[in-house]
């Protein structure tokens, strides 16, 4: 299956903003480790370790100067539109691994950094901390989606995601509305 275009991607840009400003919560996914994907109906997010058993702890991609993991990357959330645009290989390309998919508006004009978001009892708040979409991005969903969701002028959307850090301990549930404070 071939990789979704830059024509495609440019194309579906005004139905991927025009996402509501709060959304249900589709999709929880727990990282036990590197390429493991475990979806769960619930997940326990705690300000001290992430969440629970998640690999974030263990191999975190961004670090303090302590070398502790740097907790504006706890949890990813990644809306939906851009999901279903990007992913289209479900049978042979892994899940991208965000903690959340809901189909809500993750740009920077809904969710300027620092907002907080109600998850379930959980309370998280969005991170200054840009996701440019990785190596593993690039490779399986293709690069012309990777250069589309760093375009200069696309990065205030957040095309692949808000990263957030856990301000409250609290439990997320699948269906949980993903709302701002």
């Amino acid at each position: 299956m071939a990789h979704v275009t830059l024509v495609e991607c440019d194309a579906a840009l005004p139905h991927v903003l025009a996402a509501p400003k709060e959304a249900a919560i589709e999709v929880l996914c727990h990282r036990p480790d590197f390429g493991q994907r475990d979806f769960r109906d619930a997940l326990e997010l705690r300000v001290a370790t992430g969440i629970e058993n998640e690999r974030w702890m263990k191999y975190p991609w961004m670090k303090l100067e302590d070398g502790s993991p740097d907790p504006r990357i706890q949890v990813s959330i990644l809306q939906k539109r851009v999901l279903d645009l990007c992913w289209r290989d479900r049978d042979e390309v892994v899940y991208p691994g965000d903690t959340m998919i809901a189909d809500m508006d993750l740009g920077e004009e809904n969710l300027p950094a620092g907002t907080r978001l109600q998850a379930g009892t959980a309370i998280l708040e969005v991170s200054d901390v840009f996701n440019t979409a990785c190596a593993k991005w690039k490779v399986r969903h293709g690069r012309e989606s990777f250069d589309w969701i760093n375009k200069p002028e696309n990065v205030k959307h957040r095309l692949r995601g808000a990263l957030c850090s856990i301000v409250q301990d609290g439990v997320v549930r699948k269906g949980d509305i993903l709302r701002k404070l």
